[in-house]
């Protein structure tokens, strides 16, 4: 157990080191690599500590990544991964993203849910009745994505996990409590990035409901012995591809009968 720990707290370092030099990602490999997704979760904890302790602040929530079956296919997995979302990577919109703070920075493009009261380890297994009793508030959201310029031919999703799933913080729009006359199945979702023609998809692109996704973090977490708290922010899922970010472009996504989001990259 000793080596394990020294194994995953090394590799923590390293991630730290390279995210804070701006050095590309590397995947684990060899003897660094976690045997295990537990074995990837306690690297990311470690991790996430050396973030906050270097002035990222508090977690301010999750993201859930992976929630679509050809991606994690793409990347080897069979379930989806999670990671923290800093309160200093919160923004609100309309927010202007400075792209010289990231070194290779995505856009994904998802519903936020505001966790009105805890899911607690002891109330698990929880499902969907859980998740809709528990949000007080939807909205249209940002995930801002730094893969660190990585060779997606050459990652899986345990690599992508252990560096914090590659979370660099969130755009959130204006949270709205009247969500629940909303069939998150098939609710229309649209995005115009600058002039181009809108791209359109539904929310249930991610695991088939956003509240799927909760349910899966909400159960994850738990059999962790933790609790996903009150007032806290999910990223339920992507319903469109990522999009990296170029100087001057300006992204619109729009959620129907939730609103919108907008930011700009300067």
């Amino acid at each position: 157990m000793t080596d394990t720990l020294d194994r995953a707290a090394a590799l923590a370092d390293r991630l730290f080191a390279e995210n804070v030099e701006g050095r590309p990602f590397r995947r684990p490999q060899g003897t660094e690599r976690p045997a295990s997704l537990d074995e990837g979760y306690r690297v990311q904890n470690l991790l996430n500590q050396r973030f906050a302790e270097a002035g990222r602040g508090a977690p301010a929530g999750y993201k859930v990544g992976l929630t679509s079956e050809a991606i994690q296919t793409m990347y080897g997995s069979d379930q989806p991964i999670n990671g923290v979302v800093f309160e200093t990577g919160v923004h609100r919109s309309p927010a202007r993203i400075a792209l010289a703070d990231y070194i290779h920075l995505g856009f994904e493009f998802e519903l936020a849910v505001e966790i009105g009261s805890d899911f607690r380890p002891e109330d698990a297994p929880f499902a969907l009745d859980d998740a809709r009793a528990r949000v007080a508030a939807c909205m249209p959201a940002f995930e801002l994505i730094e893969d660190r310029n990585a060779d997606h031919g050459d990652v899986d999703a345990l690599s992508i996990l252990v560096d914090n799933s590659w979370c660099a913080g969130v755009v959130l729009g204006p949270p709205r409590t009247d969500w629940r006359s909303l069939d998150l199945a098939d609710t229309p979702v649209s995005l115009r990035v600058n002039d181009a023609p809108p791209a359109t998809a539904v929310t249930g692109a991610a695991m088939g409901n956003p509240l799927n996704s909760l349910v899966w973090l909400a159960n994850q977490l738990a059999s962790r012995g933790t609790t996903l708290k009150g007032g806290m922010i999910v990223m339920t899922g992507s319903t469109l591809a990522t999009q990296f970010a170029e100087a001057g472009d300006r992204f619109v996504y729009e959620i129907e009968g939730l609103g919108a989001v907008e930011a700009t990259i300067v």
